[in-house]
């Protein structure tokens, strides 16, 4: 029995795993102008494709705009897994401690009314860069004050509520300033969160694929104690797990994750609350050794199935992606927990 279901997991991972590479290349073919999979393929692996305008597009902006979309999928899913798991609240999801919010304030204090923010950084920094910068440092400093506040009492509960009260609070501040705020910046602002997956150069990949890699990292490290929380509180103490220390390693992976994801790529929804529970469902496990891996794997699927849909192949126009996440995936979470009538964490 036990034989079966390794050999079925098995070849679930190996259809994820070609699935995958088939959304990657999809994603790359699709846009204003569509490319073939074989102009592609002779693009990345050949010497060229004969057309500078193609390889151009390929390599400075598709590919690019893929990786994002992989490392945003992969880290909005793994953040989305460990909030669950550390609330034990399917409803839980990566932003649910207010860390979006924060970053949204931030970026709403640049673009709707902080520009004094530019006294006080660096020439090099204003740019390109303001908005990010302004966004990091909401989100950081959110978690900042939240991970302070985890310190300090033991009931998760109430920093759910915490956290959930520092989003309402910033939520307020943003609505205030946007009502003051002139038709141009409240445009720019909007236009942020959306989402845009495409605005990012190698550097800024870089900086994001790390931040995400540092916060999946630890979530592989602390595996075993994420499955003995879920059986409960005294049964991980009885396993000489600390509970406050391994819940301050939480939110802090997820704060670096979620928080790196919204300064980059604004905040995207739905997806780190949708893919755990999609994995969940499929392989019908709370097993985080196998859900870690499938969390990243779909997330990154996931996210490159939405981008292509917000394409609008043969358009020019870009929809956006916050909408088609959700639009996208409710259908599937739906479908799935009629076809297995129940949920589980």
């Amino acid at each position: 029995m036990t034989s079966s279901i390794n050999t079925q997991r098995k070849i679930r991972y190996l259809l994820l795993g070609v699935l995958f590479f088939m959304t990657f290349f999809i994603n790359i073919s699709f846009g204003s102008v569509e490319i073939s999979i074989k102009t592609i393929l002779e693009s990345v692996f050949g010497p060229t494709t004969q057309n500078s305008q193609l390889d151009y597009i390929i390599h400075h902006y598709r590919i690019p705009k893929a990786i994002t979309a992989v490392i945003v999928g992969a880290g909005l899913s793994i953040s989305g897994l460990l909030m669950q798991t550390l609330f034990k609240n399917p409803l839980a999801g990566p932003y649910v401690l207010g860390i979006s919010s924060g970053a949204s304030l931030g970026a709403a204090l640049y673009i709707m009314g902080a520009t004094a923010l530019g006294a006080f950084l660096p020439q090099w920094l204003i740019g390109n860069w303001s908005t990010t910068i302004a966004a990091s440092i909401g989100s950081f400093s959110v978690l900042f004050i939240v991970a302070t506040v985890a310190t300090r009492i033991k009931n998760t509960m109430a920093l759910l509520i915490i956290g959930l009260m520092f989003g309402s609070l910033s939520s307020a501040v943003v609505s205030i300033l946007a009502f003051f705020s002139s038709k141009e910046s409240l445009q720019k602002f909007v236009f942020w969160t959306y989402g845009n997956l495409g605005n990012l150069a190698l550097s800024d990949i870089g900086i994001l694929g790390l931040f995400v890699g540092i916060g999946s990292f630890v979530s592989i490290l602390n595996t075993n104690a994420l499955n003995a929380m879920l059986l409960g509180n005294d049964y991980a103490i009885s396993l000489g797990i600390s509970l406050k220390k391994t819940s301050l390693i939480i939110l802090i992976a997820t704060g670096l994750i979620a928080g790196s994801i919204t300064a980059f790529v604004g905040p995207i929804a739905f997806l780190g609350l949708a893919v755990p529970h999609i994995c969940r469902l499929i392989w019908n496990t709370s097993n985080h050794k196998i859900l870690i891996p499938t969390s990243l794997l779909m997330g990154a699927i996931f996210m490159l199935i939405s981008d292509s849909i917000a394409q609008l192949p043969g358009s020019a126009k870009v929809l956006p992606i916050n909408a088609i996440t959700a639009l996208f995936g409710s259908p599937i979470v739906i479908w799935l927990l009629v076809r297995k009538k129940q949920i589980q964490l």
